[in-house]
């Protein structure tokens, strides 16, 4: 979903997402939830961390609240590391109704924590 939402915010933005244990598939929640705000998710796939280890990045921004502890360390060069804690709405447990809620809940605390992030830190950055 980050992934998703730095994109809307600017489709110029070299964006990759990944993860120390990813899934086989995106959640169908994530998928939907996303779609509700006019962001198509549906054809990203879970990448596994390792891939871009060795890679430089400007940024690098950890979202789950465990990924902070359990991210390898990145051997690329790396401008700003920084950690925005969410809770992993794939977890969630309940109904289809009340996980779905989790992930709109999510996606909402993250479109805000993003737009916040790309204010202050990219769009002034004069990139």
């Amino acid at each position: 979903m980050a992934e998703g939402l730095l994109r809307s915010l600017d489709p110029e933005l070299d964006v990759h997402s990944a993860g120390t244990r990813p899934a086989d598939r995106v959640h169908p929640g994530a998928i939907q939830a996303m779609a509700e705000i006019g962001i198509d998710i549906s054809g990203h796939m879970p990448k596994n961390l390792d891939r871009y280890l060795s890679q430089p990045f400007d940024y690098v921004l950890t979202v789950c609240d465990n990924a902070k502890d359990t991210c390898p360390v990145f051997t690329g060069v790396v401008g700003r590391r920084l950690h925005m804690g969410f809770e992993d709405p794939a977890a969630a447990t309940g109904t289809d109704g009340e996980v779905l809620n989790s992930f709109r809940r999510i996606r909402d605390q993250m479109q805000n924590r993003m737009r916040k992030f790309y204010d202050s830190e990219i769009r002034h950055s004069g990139r």
